[in-house]
């Protein structure tokens, strides 16, 4: 039992300094990019030694590569896990209320995903093609199949998709232009639903679907 004990108090540190080190990284990248940030400055961040840093990720592309796909990740949550039995509004309406949450709550990150993307996406390349490329083809399958079934309007999948991604990023990426036009310092708590909703509204009533 004590063994045991121990055991999941070092796994527990471990993954508690990889986070430190996931956050640290990605702040930075997001703010220096890749060439202004570095595994010394990460690590200061942290509050861990460089060695530490380099216990987990072997060296800078390496922890690059991690923060970039860590993000993606959270960017495909909520069109996990659905049927062509699901409710096609209720789910691509979850699905951009949580983009705009994570392009008005962490910015930063979908910045530094355009960063990469917009130099010809030098590190995330396999990634797309191992990762991202097969995740968008099985989604674009259940799109069809709701096309098919008649509970949307007919609609290139792809171009739906990247509708959604573009019309919430923008949020994060062009901060700043939003704020100004819009005559605000910062973002504001009902923005997010506000935001949500009219983008909800554009896209499904576009794929012939009311929220009820």
């Amino acid at each position: 039992m004590t063994v045991t004990i121990k055991q999941n108090k070092k796994e527990l540190a471990r993954e508690i300094n990889k986070l430190k080190i996931l956050n640290s990284a990605e702040e930075l990248f997001s703010k220096l990019g890749y060439d202004g940030a570095s595994i010394n400055m990460i690590a200061q961040k942290a509050e861990l030694p460089k060695a530490n840093v380099h216990y987990y990720f072997k060296n800078k592309d390496t922890l690059y590569e991690a923060v970039l796909e860590r993000i993606i990740s959270h960017w495909n949550l909520g069109l996990d896990n659905v049927t062509v039995d699901d409710d096609p509004a209720v789910v691509l309406h979850n699905y951009i209320k949580n983009k705009v949450q994570l392009a008005i709550n962490q910015p930063l990150q979908s910045r530094l995903f355009a960063s990469e993307i917009i130099r010809g996406a030098p590190y995330l390349a396999d990634y797309l093609r191992k990762n991202t490329r097969p995740w968008v083809r099985s989604k674009c399958q259940l799109i069809q199949q709701w096309v098919d079934a008649k509970k949307i309007d007919k609609v290139d999948p792809n171009h739906l998709l990247f509708h959604i991604w573009s019309s919430t990023q923008y949020y994060a990426d062009y901060q700043a232009e939003v704020l100004l036009v819009m005559n605000k310092l910062e973002y504001e708590e009902h923005d997010v639903a506000e935001i949500t909703q009219s983008i909800s509204d554009i896209i499904l009533k576009g794929i012939g679907l009311n929220q009820s």
